[in-house]
This record gives C-alpha cells, sequence and structure tokens, in this order.
C-alpha cells in the first residue's frame, strides 16, 4: 500500500503512514516516486516554520520528485518512463514528493534525461533546475568580450552552489558571495569567495565602481540593490531568490546609464520546452562525480528530523530522500 509522510495541519504534526490510492489528486499520469529532495522550503513545511502549504490538510509536502510511470493515459508518457517534477504548485498546493506515489498532470512533467539518474535528478531538484534556468538566462544575453568576474549571491544555498558549479564549468571566473564556509565553494569552482556583508548592507549610491560581468542573485533586497549598481556595461542579473528580503530599492541609472539587464527567473511555471532544455543542459553540465560527493541521502522517516536541521541552516549540500522501499 503507498505511504507518505503527511502533515495534519499547518503546525504539523509530521507522521508516516499508508493511504489509498484513491486519495491522489486529480491527474493523467500516476507516478511510483524513487527519489525526492529536502529544500528550505520543505523543511518551513514539514516544521510549520513557514506558510507554506496551501492545499487542505492532511496534506503530502515534497517540492520535488522523481521516479518511473506506473500508469498513464497521456500520449506522452508510457509505464516505465523515467520523469521529474518540480514546480507547478508540488508540496504546495497539490501533493507532493515525500510519498511512494504520485498524480500530476503530463504537461507538468520532464523526461529524465539521458545520462542522468532519479538520484542525480534530485541531487539537482528545483535547486539546480533553478541554478540552470539562471545560467541559461545569462548565456542567452551575452557577455561582454571583456566580461569580469561573474557573481553569485546566496553562493551556499542550493541554488547558489549549483549555480557557481556551472558558471565555473562554462569557463567563467566566479566570485562568490557568501556567510560560510569558503573551502565549500572553492571546491565547486569559485576563484574567490567574499563575505555575504559586502554587498549585503546596500549601497547609498546609484552607481558603484562597475566590477561584475554577469550575475546571479539569489538573495534580493539589498544585496540585489548594491549588485545592480556595480555591473559592467551590457551586462546581465539573473534575479532568482528573496533570502534577504523581497524589496528592492534602487534608481533606473544602471539600466539606462550601463544598459543593465535584470532577469527574472521563475521556475514554477516555466514552460515545458525550456523545462526540458534546462534539464538536458543539467545532464550535459553538471559534474557527476562531485554532484553525488555533495548529496547526503535520507530517509522518508529522516525527513521530520533533518527538516527542522535545514530550517536551522545547519545542512550543506544537497540532501536526497530516499521514498522507494
Amino acid at each position: 500500500m503507498p505511504r507518505a509522510l503527511f502533515l495534519d495541519g499547518p503546525k504539523g504534526p509530521a507522521a508516516i503512514r499508508d493511504f489509498d490510492r484513491d486519495a491522489l489528486p486529480n491527474g493523467d499520469v500516476t507516478i511510483r516516486v524513487a527519489y525526492s529532495s529536502l529544500n528550505y522550503k520543505d523543511g518551513l513545511a514539514v516544521t510549520g516554520k513557514g506558510k507554506i502549504v496551501r492545499g487542505a490538510f492532511p496534506f503530502v509536502p515534497g517540492i520535488d520528485l522523481a521516479g518511473t510511470v506506473e500508469t498513464s493515459e497521456s500520449p506522452d508518457f508510457a509505464p516505465g518512463d523515467a520523469v521529474v517534477l518540480t514546480g507547478w504548485g508540488t508540496g504546495e498546493n497539490r501533493w507532493g514528493g515525500f510519498a511512494t506515489h504520485a498524480r500530476a498532470s503530463a504537461k507538468h512533467l520532464v523526461r529524465l534525461p539521458d545520462g542522468l539518474s532519479l538520484f542525480e535528478a534530485m541531487a539537482l531538484g528545483t535547486a539546480g533546475f533553478t541554478a540552470m534556468l539562471a545560467v541559461l538566462a545569462l548565456d542567452h544575453a551575452g557577455y561582454p568580450d571583456d566580461a569580469g568576474d561573474v557573481l553569485v549571491t546566496g553562493a551556499s544555498g542550493g541554488v547558489g552552489s549549483v549555480a557557481v558549479h556551472l558558471l565555473a564549468r562554462a569557463g567563467h571566473r566566479v566570485v562568490a558571495s557568501s556567510g560560510k564556509d569558503p573551502a565549500y565553494l572553492k571546491r565547486l569552482g569559485a576563484a574567490d569567495v567574499i563575505g555575504r556583508d559586502a554587498l549585503g548592507a546596500g549601497t547609498h549610491r546609484p552607481l558603484e565602481a562597475s566590477r561584475w560581468g554577469g550575475a546571479v542573485d539569489t538573495v534580493g533586497g539589498a544585496t540585489l540593490a548594491a549588485v545592480l549598481a556595480s555591473m559592467q556595461t551590457r551586462t546581465s542579473v539573473a534575479a532568482c531568490g528573496n533570502a534577504q528580503s523581497p524589496d528592492l530599492v534602487t534608481t533606473v541609472f544602471p539600466f539606462i546609464l550601463r544598459g543593465v539587464n535584470l532577469l527574472g527567473i521563475d521556475s514554477n511555471t516555466c514552460p515545458a520546452p525550456l523545462r526540458q532544455q534546462a534539464w538536458q543542459a543539467l545532464a550535459e553540465r553538471v559534474d557527476r562525480d562531485l554532484l553525488a560527493s555533495l548529496a547526503t541521502t535520507i530517509r522518508l522517516d529522516d525527513v521530520p528530523r533533518w527538516a527542522e536541521t535545514i530550517t536551522q541552516g545547519q545542512v550543506q549540500g544537497r540532501v536526497v530522500v530516499r521514498v522507494e522501499d
């Protein structure tokens, strides 16, 4: 019988129990889940420290999942196909990946690219997918011929870590902004690490000395304002997070005097063609040995304890949840 981690209310408790397949949400594809991942957002949901879940209780959290198709009413997928599901409200308003079975719309699924395992897909998860979207956006916008260092803020987080790795693998000199272990970021490929306070206080001037040839910002707020003010001419910032703040107080000068582009990254409702492109790019660009070394595997039963740990900022690297029995 299927089993899942259920939240019985916005503040918990979280408990693992069996359930009937008829309880699964509507969808034309039923998936046997092999792996999920534990993200900061999942930690907030499971511990009740954040208003993540918007669905009715009891509810199954988990914003990522990877598994094989068990049954399908869609011509796009057949039993046995390996698939990945992220975004589209999964684990927020639709039952998520902390269950042995899930049901989803075929249009929300991505076929697992060749060369990437289900485990590796969840070692990347929404964080890796978002990072890849940001890098693709910067690639599409282009870099000046004399572009300097590429910056990643919030670099020790899930998105930031993968962004550092992807940009370094692409040949950029990456500067990571973080308040955590520099050795970890240099292992990912960062050439230099600066403290988050160097940007986190923001700026009082409309423009600073131009330094960055591109940037991935995962924190927003005053940090993003400082980044925009210090971009080189005709460079781009991919914004994909609000860890510091959702507010942005800046001026138009970076845009009208230096031609800076602010690129918004939406991984939740990203259209299917771009979604598939990003996953294919991840399969081609990620150092899979390094990825495996950065991932910790836990069981479904371990999720409540690890959820508490991740919300306290005590987790480094990626946490993969082995869901299958």
